[in-house]
């Protein structure tokens, strides 16, 4: 068969090709030498016909499947799909390798602005519970956008297309829209699970019979839930694809249900199963609803499932703190792979975790592209259950999330038109560190902040190897310098801290926590900055947060720049681009490590304040002071102007 033969540097460091299903062993981490399959997989897996090195290349090959052995630069492959398989070679440090990546397999587009904010999932539920819980939160100000429905939201196993409409039953306010207003007054949406297969013994059923809709090969069988009989479609067939998202699943769209879960299309050894169910429906949303932007979870990856605003979860996982542990490699191996939104059942689907187990894995999944919870069968994993202790700790975790929505929502756009998204593997982040070639006990959050989440029972002190740099815990404010490990104490009583490092040269916009993306609009952008003597910079991204119309340029993208020298810091806020206009008025600038004693604006002088709380009772202004990382300068600004500002530091 076709072999494409390869050679490359004994000692270059592999990456990509396969992640790891739910219950595979995953000891080695996010290196890839020897034998690998390249496969869509099952419960988590994913996989891609692309293998890069931190030496600065990459290779993807146009291929559904295939083997691959790489031993001592040494590279071949096999077992492809075709015999006249094309491949690419392209080179360059890691950024520019997926931004060939991205153009060679397809862009992914945006999320709406709710599916990175908190998710709670869960399985047996009904409508009483839903608007008992979702209030919770409310009341006790633990933010949450969205809440994923399993079985329980369909009437499943029932004649015409039960599979695709709400189970009155259980919702009885699903048909006519009123549940969808209580939880718009609310601010939460609603995702609902769709499975590959449909019952045999309905209208839909015999129709798909009679158009040859089933997946070849694969027999009828009893399902595990209904128990009656089911079979799947087959979604590599265009037809069935056009028939999937019809008028039954579209009034569900109408009145409620705005996201996907897929569930168990990973089953038939498809590769592309799972991919074209939900091009199915990112295709039938986009025709039907083109004003709300597609969102879906999906249990494995192929390359090229990311054009059809495709995130993935980790599969059914275990409770317990080694199952936790294990999800790390798990997400930055997919991320090698090039699906940058990935996520996990937080708490774990199987079992029940321990509060200092959920509390810890809250902090962890606040950390992940997609933060979701999730479990078994009248399993529960909202905050409150878990104890004081694991809630309070849960909570400030997940409101430290929405603090940096800014953030996470401008690499949203990074990988929209960059290809690498909001969690990034040390290696790539720093390729040229040999000593973070397999490191899976932290990754970079966004281009700025590091974090290592705590993933052992009891622990009391955690050992971290930071790159190069200067770096300053983001919770004391304490600096250390780079290329070295450090050893750093633990909270084992209250589970409070989040082990996470801010490099200097950051650049990072937070907000005051909401109950919800877009619960209010954003007045002032808080903007925290840590100049260094190289210039650094940060595009801040901005748009409705629904809809395509940042297609056509309907966005707010903003550069902000800083550079620190002798006298103190250069900073600077670049010509908006993009025609979104946004409620943003002011611009608070926070430039940590620089006290001044003097701003000058390219408009003029600025007043100074005496002290921060003053300073935001003005339209502009600056004061200088002290914080938990030292001398400290606070800029108020107007929003969406360009101007260049100088501080000069006290003598």
């Amino acid at each position: 068969g076709a072999r494409i033969d390869l050679r490359a540097a004994a000692d270059a460091s592999l990456y990509g090709l396969s992640g790891y299903r739910n219950t595979n062993p995953s000891t080695a981490g996010l290196l890839r030498n020897g034998e690998w399959t390249v496969e869509a997989g099952e419960q988590g897996h994913a996989g891609a016909p692309w293998l890069w090195s931190t030496a600065g290349w990459g290779v993807l090959v146009d291929t559904i499947g295939a083997r691959v052995r790489a031993d001592a630069g040494h590279i071949v492959w096999s077992g492809m799909s075709r015999t006249d398989a094309h491949y690419f070679i392209v080179t360059g440090p890691p950024p520019a390798l997926f931004a060939s990546l991205r153009s060679l397999s397809g862009a992914a587009p945006m999320f709406p602005a709710w599916a990175l904010g908190f998710i709670n999932s869960q399985w047996g539920i009904d409508e009483r519970q839903l608007l008992h819980i979702v209030r919770k939160y409310r009341t006790l100000g633990i933010p949450l956008d969205a809440y994923s429905l399993d079985f329980d939201w369909k009437a499943w196993g029932r004649d015409h297309f039960g599979e695709f409409r709400w189970n009155t039953d259980n919702f009885p306010d699903g048909p006519d829209g009123r549940l969808k207003s209580r939880l718009d007054a609310l601010g939460v949406h609603l995702i609902g699970i769709m499975k590959p297969r449909i019952h045999v013994d309905t209208v839909e059923g015999r129709y798909a019979s009679g158009h040859d809709f089933w997946f070849p090969g694969r027999k009828p069988e009893a399902d595990y839930f209904s128990h009656k009989t089911v079979q799947d479609l087959n979604f590599d067939r265009a037809a069935v694809r056009d028939w999937f998202f019809n008028p039954a699943l579209r009034a569900s769209f109408a009145e409620g249900i705005v996201g996907w879960w897929n569930d168990e299309a990973d089953t038939t050894g498809d590769d592309t199963q799972f991919m074209n169910m939900q091009r199915a429906l990112y295709d039938g949303q986009r025709r039907y609803f083109p004003e709300r932007r597609v969102f879906s979870l999906n249990r494995d990856f192929y390359l090229g499932a990311q054009r059809y605003a495709y995130a993935m979860w980790s599969g059914d996982i275990d409770t317990g703190f080694a199952s936790m542990a294990a999800q790390r490699e798990r997400m930055l191996s997919a991320i090698d792979d090039g699906e940058m939104w990935w996520g996990m059942d937080g708490g774990g689907f199987n079992g029940n975790p321990s509060p200092q187990n959920y509390a810890r894995w809250i902090e962890f999944d606040a950390f992940s592209p997609i933060f979701r919870v999730h479990a078994g069968h009248d399993q529960r994993r909202q905050p409150w259950r878990f104890g004081p202790r694991a809630q309070v700790a849960a909570t400030a975790a997940i409101r430290l999330r929405y603090r940096l929505m800014p953030y996470i929502y401008s690499y949203a756009w990074q990988d929209h038109v960059g290809g690498i998204g909001l969690v990034r593997p040390l290696p790539l982040a720093f390729p040229r560190e040999p000593q973070l070639r397999n490191d899976v006990h932290a990754w970079m959050f966004g281009d700025w902040l590091l974090v290592s989440p705590v993933v052992n029972e009891n622990q009391t002190r955690k050992s971290i190897r930071l790159p190069p740099g200067t770096w300053f815990d983001w919770s004391t404010g304490h600096r250390y310098a780079g290329n070295q490990e450090i050893h750093i104490p633990i909270d084992a009583v209250g589970w409070r801290d989040i082990p996470m490092f801010v490099r200097e040269g950051a650049i990072v916009p937070t907000r005051e926590p909401e109950p919800y993306a877009g619960a209010q609009p954003l007045r002032r952008l808080d903007v925290q900055m840590f100049p260094s003597e190289q210039a650094s910079h940060f595009d801040y991204y901005a748009d409705s947060g629904d809809g395509y119309t940042y297609e056509h340029g309907d966005y707010f993208l903003q550069r902000f720049d800083a550079q620190r020298d002798r006298e103190g810091a250069h900073v600077g806020l670049e010509s908006v681009q993009g025609g979104y206009r946004p409620a943003l008025s002011q611009v608070l600038l926070t430039v940590h490590g620089i006290a001044a004693r003097t701003v000058d604006a390219s408009t003029g002088v600025l007043p100074h304040v005496a002290g921060r709380r003053a300073l935001l009772k003005r339209s502009t202004g600056w004061a200088a002071g002290r914080d938990r990382f030292g001398p400290v300068t606070w800029v108020l600004v107007p929003a969406g102007q360009a101007r260049q500002l100088r501080l000069r530091a006290q003598l």
